[in-house]
């Protein structure tokens, strides 16, 4: 049995569809989980009780944690710790193998031009500080032997849901009106796309090898600017590329009307000097050769029925 905590979001739905090519034994857990797969095993749960994530990882062989709590810094504070300690116990307690679906935040932000696996891990904001305890907590106990896991990592991803680009630009242009770039259009920005970033995780999960070490997913090194971003998603819906870019001093008057922007605030340093995220490691040790920006943009805006509901 392999195991999906937080099934159903971006990434838990690609990961669904690819832990097929590996098991026939998929089990979706989440508040109301829905069928990816036919055989798909649903297990409703509350994740924030101790209790019920026992009870979902029981019979798990791998377990992988792929949920979003609410962007909000006091929510992360409050309930990312808890619900690592208590997915790090299930998984010890049922001797199953965990896989932690993780972002950068805790990097350096000077070191940004290279995001490695290597990056020095320096939070500069509340959510960077969570992230750093909650990986540094999988790291202890691999450490002292007691859990067999492995961290994959993704820089800002590509996806129908929960995607910059998509909220902030696709979502725009298709409503006519100006895309949304923060802090400076100039600077290159990399993109995981959701598909490889969920093969890239069934990957590692199925990879004994591959356990007790930071990975980063594959993502493309075609470096492409904001203004690039949204040239290429406007050609691709054949309409004029207009934006508009929100800088750091105007996100606290957003924020005051829209909060998810006034919490954004603190990440915007990874729009105001470039961020080349780098998965050489991943690439040569699979094979792996990642969608392209061209190939990411024109595979999501083919698929009408993902964007119907804008």
């Amino acid at each position: 049995m392999q195991t999906i905590l937080g099934a159903n979001g971006a990434i838990g739905t690609e990961l669904a569809r690819e832990l097929t090519h590996y098991t026939s034994s998929i089990r979706l857990v989440s508040r109301n989980p829905k069928s990816v797969n036919p055989t798909d095993q649903l297990f409703p749960a509350d994740l924030t009780d101790r209790a019920q994530i026992m009870k979902a990882v029981e019979g798990s062989k791998v377990v992988y944690i792929t949920i979003g709590f609410e962007y909000s810094a006091k929510v992360w504070q409050q309930k990312w710790p808890t619900f690592m300690r208590n997915t790090i116990d299930a998984c010890v307690t049922n001797n199953a193998r965990l896989v932690f679906f993780d972002n950068i935040y805790m990097y350096d932000r000077d070191y940004l031009s290279n995001i490695t696996e290597q990056t020095p891990v320096r939070p500069t904001s509340k959510k960077g500080e969570v992230r750093a305890k909650i990986a540094q907590m999988i790291l202890d106990e691999v450490a002292a032997g007691r859990l067999n896991a492995v961290i994959a990592r993704a820089a800002d991803f590509f996806s129908p849901k929960n995607s910059v680009l998509v909220e902030m630009v696709y979502k725009n242009l298709a409503k006519g009106k100006k895309a949304n770039l923060f802090a400076n259009a100039n600077k290159l920005h990399n993109y995981t796309y959701s598909v490889d970033a969920a093969k890239g995780t069934a990957m590692l999960g199925n990879t004994p090898d591959a356990y007790g070490q930071v990975w980063h997913l594959p993502t493309s090194r075609v470096h492409l600017t904001g203004k690039q971003w949204v040239e290429l998603i406007a050609q691709e819906m054949n309409v004029k590329p207009r934006y508009s870019v929100l800088p750091k001093w105007m996100m606290s008057l957003a924020g005051l009307f829209v909060p998810v922007i006034g919490e954004f605030k603190e990440m915007v340093y990874q729009y105001d000097r470039d961020y080349l995220f780098n998965s050489e490691k991943f690439e040569q040790q699979f094979g792996y050769h990642p969608a392209t920006p061209e190939e990411m943009v024109s595979q999501l805006v083919a698929k009408e029925g993902i964007w119907a509901n804008i």
